[in-house]
């Protein structure tokens, strides 16, 4: 069942054509990704698709009643709104019924209007829905419900906007960049949703495990023409090669006819026979064919590396704090050459805290960070450029020299760097504020590495870079001869260029692992889970995976009792407030003082029982 069809659509923004006459289409069930390099027009066809923008001709066709919906890489949210009050903004009739049964549960007083919530809850069978949606919000981690979207992290308002669009189940989901501001177990927990949900996907993501174990089709925008291919990211890389490689063939037959016919169009006389002009004719398709060869331009990296002494970086017993929360605890390391480390953990464990003090950008609280004489300290961070305003592209290269060193004694100017970053000398006037997000990112690393880093910290470097750039990125790191840290949800990434590993646990803990991201999983998943009554510290240590229970699925009896205890608790929840509005209101006489107590003690002793079950249960479920 067809969806949605794109036909035939393009889009120009002055002189420049970001894509002509694209069409595709969308099916029921297809998990399809859209791959396309930086500066091509992705977002711009995800907003066509949603409607936010029209194309220049062409059009989007949806079938009627498809209920669709759009996460954008900046979260759409109300600052004022709270968690609760964002997810019931929607216009999901069981998600209103659930909202007017939560606020009759305030007010036990109003019996008549909690028994017509109630009843409408069982009408529409709301009791399992609003178990599903509270599961959803446990796993993305939005327990507080009463926090404010001003208040919130990227990382938070990204996975608020996700929850609202889980819970109202569109049958087709838009996604733009969607790991982005996640951390790991959030993204491994999306990626299995979406493996085993069914729900048709079209996304736009830079993330190559998330292409591998969601996706069932992957789009390719490449030189301006599209390329499907039926299967996962392996199976795109195999064939893709397969495809240019067919290409150049062509092309090649194509250059060698082109030469023959060169020597006989030169030959021909002015005035020619029909069948000369047939040939003709034949000639320039020929020769268009022969002059088609792919130009592969990618980022070409190249920097004057300042020499690495012996000592690198030491530190010796640093922590750090803010109020209550514990970032790190006498922690040291000695950094040694070559070192490549990545820095794994949850959002709000002080990843990007520890990075600022490494730099001495941030103070510690105690302990010292010792710098070598020699080390030149290249920090790509994820605020960014912060241009001023009306500033070009070759303004921010210029502000380090109209010429910049590069190995062995080379010179470049500052406009011919820009062209190995793929700026070309048009877009080089274009003003900052119009780059898109994967431009902004490349021009920002261009600004990191032309200062010749021997100690190189990379603060979320993948999110916006567009899957070439990555590959590119990935080939230079590799080869890179310093000393490399990294801060990165992409573990595909980390895996091609790390060999150690800061896991940060959080409330101070940090661990130093040997290997990268596929090890440490590999391990942390064979690991069996700490026993009760041990050690303190063993027990931090345990990892977030093995801090829930380990999830091995309901059986049918879990499940049953699973979709009960959410009533329970409702109901208990009623009760204790019916009978604290009494005791408030002074209503309960004197003789009936300490049973009605002792009512309460044992409704609220009853409630905690039941939620404590309810995580317990929970937990288990994927």
């Amino acid at each position: 069942m067809n969806y949605l069809s794109v036909e035939n659509i393009s889009k120009s923004f002055g002189e420049r054509t970001l894509f002509k006459d694209i069409s595709f289409g969308i099916n029921k069930d297809q998990k399809i990704a859209f791959i396309a390099k930086n500066g091509s027009g992705k977002t711009c066809i995800m907003k066509i698709i949603n409607g936010e923008d029209e194309p220049d001709s062409g059009q989007v066709v949806m079938r009627k009643e498809i209920k669709m919906a759009f996460l954008s890489q900046v979260p759409q949210l109300q600052d004022e709104l709270t968690v609760e009050e964002s997810i019931f903004a929607s216009d999901n009739e069981i998600l209103h019924v659930i909202e007017r049964y939560e606020k009759a549960l305030e007010n036990p007083d109003d019996s008549e209007a909690y028994q017509l919530a109630f009843d409408d809850m069982d009408r529409l069978n709301a009791w399992d829905f609003e178990t599903q949606f509270k599961q959803i919000l446990f796993k993305l981690k939005l327990e507080d419900f009463k926090l404010k979207v001003k208040n919130m992290s990227g990382g938070q308002k990204k996975r608020l906007s996700l929850a609202i669009i889980l819970i109202n189940r569109p049958e087709l989901l838009i996604l733009d960049e969607p790991t982005n501001h996640l951390d790991l177990e959030m993204i491994e927990w999306l990626e299995s949703y979406f493996a085993k949900e069914n729900i048709t996907l079209f996304m736009v993501t830079h993330d190559r495990f998330f292409l591998e174990r969601v996706c069932n089709e992957i789009i390719e925008l490449d030189n301006g023409k599209l390329y499907s291919y039926k299967g996962n990211y392996s199976y795109y890389l195999e064939k893709k090669e397969e495809r240019i490689a067919s290409e150049n063939a062509s092309v090649d037959k194509a250059q060698n006819l082109f030469v023959k016919e060169l020597a006989w169009m030169r030959r021909q006389p002015k005035a020619r026979t029909t069948k000369s002009k047939s040939r003709q004719d034949d000639f320039y398709v020929i020769k268009e064919k022969a002059e088609s060869r792919r130009k592969e331009n990618v980022v070409e990296l190249e920097i004057n590396m300042e020499r690495l002494g012996s000592k690198i970086i030491e530190l010796h017993k640093i922590s750090k704090k803010f109020g209550d929360k514990k970032i790190l605890e006498n922690f040291s390391f000695d950094f040694q050459r070559g070192a490549r480390i990545g820095i794994i953990g949850k959002n709000g464990t002080g990843k990007s805290t520890f990075l600022n003090l490494l730099t001495q950008t941030i103070p510690t609280d105690s302990g010292k960070v010792i710098t070598g004489d020699t080390i030149k300290i290249g920090y790509y961070t994820q605020s960014g450029i912060n241009p001023k305003p009306g500033q070009r592209v070759i303004d921010i290269i210029k502000e380090y020299g109209e010429y910049i060193p590069l190995m062995k004694g080379k010179l470049i100017s500052a406009s011919q760097l820009l062209e190995r970053f793929l700026f070309d000398s048009k877009k080089q006037y274009d003003y900052v504020e119009k780059l898109s997000g994967g431009e902004l990112k490349r021009l920002y690393l261009c600004t990191v590495l032309i200062q010749n880093p021997n100690f190189l910290i990379l603060d979320e470097p993948t999110n916006d870079l567009d899957i070439v750039t990555l590959n590119v990125l990935e080939s230079f790191l590799l080869d890179f001869p310093g000393c490399l840290l990294v801060v990165s949800h992409d573990r595909y990434f980390m895996d091609k260029i790390v060999d150690d590993l800061f896991v940060f646990r959080g409330d101070g803990i940090v661990e130093n692992f040997p290997g990268n991201y596929s090890d440490f999983r590999a391990y942390e998943d064979s690991s069996p889970p700490t026993p009760k009554g041990g050690d303190d510290s063993a027990q931090k240590n345990t990892n977030w995976k093995q801090a829930k229970t380990i999830s091995a699925g309901l059986s049918f009896n879990e499940q049953k009792e699973f979709n009960k205890i959410e009533k329970e608790i409702k109901d208990l929840e009623f009760q204790k407030k019916q009978i604290e509005q009494l005791f408030s209101d002074g209503k309960v006489a004197d003789s009936e003082i300490e049973a009605k107590a002792i009512e309460l003690q044992k409704v609220i002793h009853l409630k905690d029982e039941k939620e404590e079950r309810w995580f317990e249960l929970s937990s288990k479920m994927e």
